[in-house]
Formats: structure tokens, C-alpha cells, sequence
């Protein structure tokens, strides 16, 4: 037997929160019933974890809960689940214990897509056929490689504007060079959108052969101005045009032949047939994505509060299903051409919902047990990140009345986005991008006015449930990955799995230190910037306890439990770091309990770290929704105490 009983194998779009938090959803439903698994991570800084052959052989079966391809075909001879990335989360302890026990499940078989769930087992039909399957994991694939690009040209477009709205133009008086360049980058990058989510979709469908015939057909797509629709009718065309190609060919035998198909029969028969088909379809494609943009346009100007009304509805239904990757996508589409008006109104409705938990369980806190409650505080360092998935535990709770509350508050913050006409130049990043968003603080408030109405609906239906169902720490909790309410059990000891981004993999012994003498929020600060320095991690404290100070009045770190999580990013620390520090005495700080704070946990963050921070940010966001975690820390008497419990 091999060293796992089970694998697995999760991924998203974005590659950011729902494919880490699959992840440690199946490893904690596994480990429920005492059965070890591994999971492979595809995120958006690529593979972690990979499955080796040796624990493919070894394992009796596997779950994929994933939005993107992961090469199932290494799979094969195997009993298979395939789900999206989201039910991963939702039922993982439906997952583990069919893999294990239901003998319907079928073995896969290479070029099989996913296993057809029976109505018998009461699905909701969400994994859909296999046809419709390959249809949405190729789709998403495609995404998930083009959204980096879309980031990253959207950003220095932007940031190019700094220097004035027709600064890119040598006609204009604005005229800077600087600008120019950064304008003439970022447009390039973005121009890459189509070919890239072209190749992708088609790579997912037919592997490398379809890589180089879908980057063809995606330049084709470009060249002609057929957009983003273009791109996904060039994908599919341009995957299945390979999959013609080999059923075609496959009297030619592979031992001879093998080598001749792959580098001269498929590249040159497929970009010649899937080429002439985007030829000649291209200018209806071309009037369509137009039309389709100018409409949407045409929305913004003159409907701005049914639009709002859609995208909120859009994207508050699913948490990052079909229906939210629709608005998403197209607001990414949109951006490329320059339109940041309607990306706005998405990334508003989408960080509304996780910001709502957290007003809600504020509102009504006796409605919600302990780990809810965590759940809810943290959800505000997430929501503000724009990782919405942190919403997910609460609509699956009670998902009749609390999706319509999303729905509600996202509809509000995107309506009110809309209408008074804000811009967000980047697809992703939440209240990090506040400095490229010409009216950052009115965004701001919209989400907020936005969170707080469905916040104040999410505590009223929670009140209600709460007198039906008595909510106290030791009858059950819900299930902050899950979702799923679990009875009371007696506390029993973790075994911590090894994780992407581990932020035990920042600290070291050095960087703690217990019993330090301060009075007062601004003294821990100081003493944090001092310390930073003195361990080598930083060359100027005062440039550090700036940027401390400065993310304190953009909002409080203090979280729960007398715990702080300061941190800064300035260009004179040089390499991302942890410092955990526990006071002698306990100091005020601003908390969601309103209890005073006597344990920091600091990240020293250096200027360019590609987004790093954001996932040891969210990793110690997950670690302080564990009760068990946290009482640990706080009873740690040493170092080595404090350095294994996080290591």
C-alpha cells in the first residue's frame, strides 16, 4: 500500500482561496475517519504538492474538486470523483466517505472527463454531464492562465495615468515618457488575453497539440477583433479541431508515427482547419462581441441601477460558480478593452458578502457560536483582499434566506458603484488597489453600505434560527470550511498538514519574543519596527513603524481573543517575515471583542513580493478560526513552545 489511502487534487480560476480551502476541507474530512490523503494544489503560482507516480499507484482513490484541468488521465485505472473546487468545500465529508464506500463510483478511464452522478444520490446537478463538465474545466483553465495578465496590464495602465489621462499620447501636452512606456507595457500584456485564454481552453481539451493550434486561432481571434468571444469560440474550436484530427489519424500507427503527428500533422493540419474557420467566422464574431460591449456600455450610462441590480444578484448566487465566473469574466473581458466602469461594480458586489459575516455576527453575536463568530471577524481581513470565499460557510447554513441577503447587499454596493461612476483598473486585489480607483473612498463606503444592509439581514434570520435552535459553544458549530453543522465533540488534538505558504515557514526562533514590557498600541508598534531591525529584517525602523501606523488608521488589525496581526510592506525590509510577540501585560487595541490585546502577530512584508503576503495573511487567518490554535498560543510559556505550534 502506498503512503496515502486517498489523493486528491484542487484548483480555481483565480487560484487564491477556494483552492487552499478545498484542500484543508478534504484533509479534515479524511482525517475525521482516520484516512491519510494528499492533495495537489493547482493555484495561481502553479503546482504545489504534485502527486508522484509511486502515490497515484499506492492510492484506492481519487477526488478532484477543481475548476481547472489537472490532467486526469494519470488517473486512470483509478475509482474517480470529480467535482467543482466549490462543492470541495461545501461536502467533503460526502466526497471522502463516497470514494470510500460507494462502490457506484467507476473507475476512470483515460479521456473520461468526470463520473456521472446518479439522481439516486440526490445531486443537486451541479457537476453536470461529462460533456457539460469539459465544456466549464476548460473554460476556467483558460481563465486561470489569462487573469495574471489581465492583472498585471491592467495595473501599469493605470498607474500610467498618474501622470494625466492622455499622458500616452506624444500628441498631448500631458505627454511623459514615463507614462508612455508603462501605457505601451501594460497594453501589450493585455493584448495577450485572447491568445492566452484561446490556448488554454483548448490545452485543457486536447493537451500540448491543442496549445499550439489555440494560440494560432487565438492571434487569428485578436487580429481580427473578435475579443474575448473569439478567444472562447477559438479555444473550443481549436481543442476539438485536435480531437478530430486524432480520431482521423489514429489508423496511422502510433510507434511509427507518433513523433511525425505531433510535431508536423497536428500543429499544421489543425492551424490550417481551426485558422480558416476563425477566418470566415470573424466578422460575425466581430459584430457580436461589439455589439455585446456596446450594449453593455449603453447599461452603464442609461441603466445603471438594473445593471447593478444584475451583477449583485450575478454575483452573490454562487460564490464563485458558473454564474459569478459569467460577471466576473466579463468585467475581465471589458477591462482589456479599457472599460474599467463595469469590473467596479463586480469587484464591489463581490467583496460585499464576506464583510456582511462579520457585520452580522457584530450585530448578533449571541445568534452565532464561537467558531462562527471567528469565522466572521476574520472574513474582514479576507472580504477586504476581495476573497469572497470566506462567505461561503453562512449561505450554505441556511441558503433559502441568507443568499438572497448576499444578494441584496452586493445588488446595493454595485448599484451605487455604477451610478456614481468609479473605476477599478484591476480584476483583483480588493482594498489593495484603493490607490489606482479614482474615487477610493466613496467605493469604499458603497461596499460598506452594501455589507451592512445584508449584515443586518444576516443577524435577523440568524436571531430567528437561533430561538428555533439554541446556539451555544458546546451544542455544535458550523463548519467554517464546510459549512456543514457539526455536533459537539470533545476537543481532540491536530495534526497539521504541511500548506502552501505555511507562515511557519516565515518565522523562526529567533523572531519571537515573550514578556515584553509595553503600555500601549503605539509602544508595540515601535518595539515590532526595533525588533524587525535588530534581527536583520529590515535597515530602518522608522520607515517600518510608518507603514505600521499608516495600516492602522486604514483599519485596525486588532482581531479577537488577544490577538493583533500588525504588518507592514516598505522597501527597506528585504524578504517576507513572521514576529510573534506576547506582552507581559495586556494592551488597548481597537478588537472585534473589544478586549485588550497581549499576543502580535506581525508580517514584515518587502515592496515587491508578487502577492505573497496575501496568502501567509490569509493561511494565519484560517489557523485563528481554530479555538484549539489559539488557546495553544496563548498558554505557550517559551520560544520553542510558540515556534512548533506554528512550525
Amino acid at each position: 500500500m502506498g503512503k496515502y489511502q486517498l489523493i486528491a487534487a484542487t484548483g480555481c480560476a483565480t487560484g487564491i482561496a477556494h483552492t487552499y480551502m478545498a484542500q484543508e476541507a478534504l484533509e479534515q474530512a479524511a482525517k475525521k475517519v482516520g484516512v491519510s490523503i494528499k492533495v495537489e494544489t493547482h493555484g495561481q503560482t502553479g503546482v504545489d504538492d504534485p502527486l508522484t507516480q509511486a502515490e497515484i499507484d499506492g492510492a484506492s482513490g481519487v477526488i478532484i474538486a477543481s475548476d481547472v484541468d489537472v490532467d486526469a488521465d494519470r488517473f486512470a485505472g483509478k475509482k474517480l470523483i470529480r467535482v467543482p473546487v466549490v462543492q470541495g468545500i461545501r461536502e467533503p465529508d460526502r466526497l471522502v466517505d463516497r470514494i470510500l464506500n460507494d462502490k457506484s463510483v467507476p473507475v476512470y478511464k483515460s479521456k473520461e472527463v468526470k463520473e456521472k452522478v446518479s439522481s439516486s444520490q440526490n445531486n443537486s446537478g451541479k457537476n453536470g454531464d461529462t460533456w457539460w463538465n469539459t465544456i466549464y474545466v476548460s473554460l476556467m483553465n483558460g481563465v486561470s492562465h489569462m487573469l495574471p495578465l489581465v492583472v498585471a496590464g491592467g495595473v501599469l495602465v493605470a498607474v500610467s495615468f498618474f501622470w494625466g489621462i492622455n499622458s500616452a499620447d506624444p500628441k498631448s501636452s500631458e505627454y511623459n515618457y514615463f507614462a508612455y512606456l508603462l501605457n505601451t507595457i501594460g497594453s501589450t500584456t493585455m493584448n495577450l488575453m485572447v491568445p492566452v485564454l484561446c490556448a488554454y481552453i483548448a490545452e485543457a481539451i486536447s493537451k500540448r497539440s491543442g496549445l499550439v493550434v489555440g494560440f494560432a486561432t487565438g492571434m487569428i481571434a485578436f487580429n481580427t477583433g473578435t475579443g474575448f468571444l473569439g478567444a472562447i469560440v477559438g479555444g473550443y474550436l481549436a481543442g476539438y479541431t485536435i480531437i478530430l484530427l486524432q480520431h482521423f489519424l489514429k489508423p496511422l500507427p502510433d510507434k511509427q508515427f507518433r513523433g511525425l503527428k505531433a510535431i508536423f500533422l497536428y500543429p499544421v493540419l489543425g492551424v490550417l482547419i481551426s485558422g480558416m474557420i476563425m477566418w470566415f467566422i470573424s466578422l460575425p464574431m466581430k459584430d457580436l462581441n461589439t455589439g455585446m460591449m456596446t450594449f453593455l456600455k449603453g447599461m452603464e450610462n442609461t441603466s445603471p441601477v438594473l445593471l447593478g441590480l444584475i451583477i449583485g444578484v450575478m454575483a452573490a448566487s454562487d460564490f464563485g460558480g458558473p454564474i459569478n465566473k459569467a460577471a466576473y469574466l466579463t468585467g475581465t473581458a471589458l477591462l482589456a478593452q479599457g472599460n474599467f466602469y463595469f469590473m467596479a461594480g463586480v469587484s464591489a458586489a463581490c467583496i460585499a458578502p464576506p464583510l456582511a459575516t462579520g457585520f452580522a455576527v457584530l450585530f448578533n453575536p449571541k445568534a452565532y457560536s464561537s467558531n462562527e463568530r471567528s469565522a466572521g471577524y476574520v472574513n474582514f481581513l479576507l472580504g477586504s483582499t476581495h476573497i469572497t470565499e470566506g462567505a461561503i460557510p453562512f449561505a450554505a447554513k441556511n441558503p433559502l434566506l441568507n443568499i438572497p441577503s448576499f444578494m441584496v447587499g452586493s445588488a446595493i454596493a454595485a448599484i451605487l458603484t455604477y451610478v456614481t461612476r468609479i473605476q477599478v483598473p484591476a480584476p483583483h486585489g480588493g482594498f489593495i488597489i484603493l490607490p489606482l480607483v479614482n474615487h477610493p473612498f466613496l467605493w469604499v463606503l458603497w461596499i460598506v453600505i452594501g455589507a451592512l444592509v445584508s449584515g443586518v439581514l444576516l443577524a435577523m434570520i440568524a436571531g430567528r434560527q437561533a430561538k428555533k435552535h439554541a446556539v451555544a459553544d458546546n451544542v455544535g458549530t458550523i463548519d467554517v470550511l464546510t459549512g456543514e453543522t457539526t455536533e459537539a465533540q470533545p476537543a481532540q488534538p491536530e495534526t497539521k498538514t504541511e500548506v502552501a505558504f505555511d507562515p511557519g515557514d516565515i518565522l523562526t526562533l529567533n523572531n519571537i519574543q515573550l514578556n515584553v514590557e509595553v503600555q500601549s498600541r503605539d509602544d508595540v508598534l515601535k518595539y515590532l519596527a526595533q525588533f524587525a531591525v535588530q534581527n536583520g529584517l529590515a535597515t530602518d525602523a522608522d520607515k517600518v513603524l510608518n507603514k505600521y501606523l499608516k495600516r492602522e488608521e486604514e483599519g485596525s488589525t486588532g482581531m479577537q481573543d488577544g490577538i493583533a496581526i500588525p504588518h507592514a510592506q516598505d522597501a527597506t525590509i528585504h524578504s517576507s517575515a513572521m514576529l510573534v510577540v506576547k506582552l507581559a501585560h495586556p494592551v488597548e487595541w481597537q478588537t472585534f471583542d473589544g478586549k485588550p490585546i497581549d499576543t502580535i502577530i506581525s508580517f514584515l512584508i518587502p515592496e515587491n513580493d508578487s502577492g505573497a503576503h496575501l496568502k501567509y495573511l490569509s493561511n494565519t487567518a484560517k489557523l485563528l478560526t481554530h479555538e484549539d490554535f489559539v488557546q495553544e498560543l496563548h498558554q505557550a510559556k517559551t520560544k520553542e513552545e510558540v515556534f512548533n505550534l506554528i512550525k
